[in-house]
């Protein structure tokens, strides 16, 4: 069933338009600027760039001098595996997937960059890298984004079966992506939990590579954190593998919200150790609130 909104852009725009941009702040500020190399203090400029640390070591005064690239380069990764197609319900009570709550995402992200002229790129993750676009500014490359973003958030059927390598491909993005761009990620983290700990490596990759990272944590909290069922026999089926099992989820569900807690709590711990933005993400609060969380948060700190 098509989306409640006919075309993502102007859906960008409305919101956007409606609250984004009346913040005097840009909650991406600043992630452009690179260190280039030191001179000499002159008596009466601005002591604002010394670098203390050096003068400590050297009893001299040196000033850091910056090179600030044209653009912000951002490049935005959306899980799109068959977890994602799991549904709630979004701020206004109407049926959502974790998937299109992260395209309604995205797509005013999209549209808050072109406002700025900064460049932005996409790429779509699943088994394998489904779309991968440099990050660019201009408004055919813009028209193109939103029509990938529209073609899945129209879908009538749910892409089933389809499993998450999320690990793995975030490696190779790392290495794919300019240096030291802005990457925002949507993804429920749901990755193979034979590796448990891929995921939190391919983030630190990224960190390492000198890129900025937001993780925009994607989830369902009645059913997938809080596992709120009724206390009778269901039938839960894996949507990326299909495998199935019959049980009473009352007979586990203390076990199971335990197990979900600590890998939140983990998950959050490893994001502060990498100093990655964590952005909890339950769709059933909205993308608008969560959103505006966010990008106000944001503006806060520069």
């Amino acid at each position: 069933m098509p989306g409640r909104f006919g075309n993502l852009e102007l859906l960008a725009r409305q919101v956007v338009e409606g609250f984004i941009t009346g913040m005097h702040k840009s909650p991406f500020h600043g992630f452009s600027v690179e260190f280039a190399e030191h001179r000499i203090y002159n008596p009466g400029e601005s002591t604002r760039h010394i670098d203390w640390k050096l003068y400590a070591r050297s009893e001299k005064l040196f000033v850091k001098r910056f090179e600030e690239e044209t653009n912000l380069r951002c490049q935005i990764v959306i899980d799109t595996s068959s977890s994602m197609y799991f549904r709630g319900k979004d701020g206004e009570g109407n049926p959502s997937s974790k998937l299109n709550f992260a395209i309604e995402c995205a797509s005013a992200l999209i549209y808050f960059l072109r406002k700025q002229r900064d460049a932005v790129g996409l790429s779509l993750l699943s088994n394998q890298t489904d779309l991968h676009t440099a990050a660019r500014s201009s408004s055919v490359h813009h028209k193109m984004l939103y029509s990938h973003l529209n073609k899945i958030y129209n879908t009538d059927k749910e892409q089933l079966n389809v499993t998450t390598n999320t690990a793995d491909l975030l490696h190779l993005l790392a290495e794919k992506i300019h240096k030291r761009s802005l990457v925002i990620i949507f993804s429920d983290m749901m990755d193979n939990e034979a590796r448990p700990d891929a995921l939190f490596s391919a983030l630190q990759h990224l960190k390492h590579n000198k890129h900025e990272v937001v993780l925009f944590h994607v989830y369902e909290k009645d059913k997938e954190l809080e596992f709120s069922y009724q206390s009778r026999p269901f039938r839960f089926i894996d949507m990326e593998t299909g495998e199935s099992v019959r049980l009473n989820p009352g007979d586990l569900k203390e076990k199971y919200v335990q197990s979900m807690q600590d890998y939140y709590h983990r998950l959050r711990l490893k994001c502060m150790q990498y100093k990655i933005d964590f952005v909890p993400s339950d769709i059933n609060e909205g993308y608008e609130k969560v959103l505006l969380n966010f990008l106000v948060k944001r503006s806060k700190l520069y």
